[in-house]
């Protein structure tokens, strides 16, 4: 291949900006044209592409966030507007696109993969939800923010023997959920995966801690879940503790990226350029057992992740 392009689509990622390095440097030194791609595939459909070069990439690697911007595409679903984009390849010659995001943005590289357009797709995403892959490129850094953040609230509810409710996202997936409640010590962790029940999971876990001597709580619940209010208001009434709900935001998507996200997001963008070098198409480069390994892009779609139990157990049995 002679150009490529290179865009992030879907939520942004701590470590999106390490893998659009090591795309461009990775075909830069290898003769290769790399284009950035603005804005997800609303910028392939609409021509928003810039020439990138070795230097374009500089001083990103530690970056949060993406330096080629992200977004959601409705019109891309269409026939029209996926039409559109292969127009614009074949028009500006890009022969093949890497695409750094999640599940949604894979079915749009698959979708150009079948209409003569090879893609290569990078997991990222905070939930690590990706089928295929054992880790998603931002989901370390987001833990790390979560801990950080609980770690200061845990100040305020110690301080007033309070117990908080904290909402963490992950949408439908409870990956960062139940591994950063393991890390922050959580008396209770609710997550989609696993059947709960609020008294027996959360009310009667706080009434037995209470009875050993501890006076402040930390509750940690899934985005999926939802409700932190409710189950606040709840927890104070049946328990008599002081309970305050907090939904971490979108302060969990930003920020440095950790060396992990950093090294995994590298050797993904490297894996990822090296595919399209050999006229490979259609792949999504995933994680295995700390390897970097690659699946075709039907197969990643049609698998499914479930939660490990046994860290649900360890989160179960050590936080009492």
């Amino acid at each position: 291949m002679k150009k490529i392009g290179v865009l992030t689509s879907g939520g942004d990622a701590p470590g999106m900006n390490a893998a659009i390095r090591a795309v461009v440097r990775t075909a830069c030194v290898n003769g290769i044209e790399v284009y950035g791609v603005k804005r997800g595939y609303n910028g392939l459909m609409n021509g928003d592409l810039e020439q990138m070069t070795l230097r374009s990439v500089s001083d990103i690697i530690h970056r949060g966030g993406t330096m080629l911007y992200s977004a959601r595409s409705p019109e891309f679903k269409t026939e029209e507007g996926m039409q559109r984009a292969i127009d614009v390849c074949h028009s500006r010659g890009i022969e093949g696109v890497v695409v750094i995001g999640g599940d949604g943005s894979f079915r749009g590289a698959r979708d150009l993969s079948l209409r003569g357009i090879p893609c290569i797709g990078l997991p990222g995403t905070i939930d690590n939800d990706i089928a295929c892959c054992d880790y998603t490129i931002g989901y370390d850094t987001c833990m790390n923010t979560i801990m950080q953040m609980v770690d200061r609230v845990r100040d305020t509810s110690e301080s007033h023997d309070r117990c908080s409710v904290i909402e963490v996202m992950g949408r439908s997936a409870g990956y960062l959920a139940l591994n950063s409640g393991i890390a922050v010590g959580a008396t209770s962790i609710l997550i989609p995966e696993i059947e709960y029940d609020i008294e027996r999971d959360v009310i009667e876990r706080m009434r037995r801690t209470q009875k050993t001597g501890k006076r402040h709580f930390i509750i940690i619940v899934a985005e999926g879940i939802g409700g932190v209010e409710e189950l606040a208001k709840r927890i104070e009434s049946e328990t008599s503790v002081e309970t305050r709900a907090v939904v971490l935001g979108h302060v969990q998507r930003g920020g440095s990226p950790t060396a992990r996200d950093r090294v995994v997001a590298s050797q993904m963008g490297y894996s990822a350029v090296k595919l399209l070098m050999q006229g490979v198409g259609n792949r999504v480069v995933a994680m295995q057992n700390d390897q970097i390994i690659d699946y075709d892009i039907f197969d990643a779609l049609q698998m499914s992740k479930t939660i490990n139990n046994e860290h649900y157990k360890i989160a179960y049995d050590i936080s009492i």
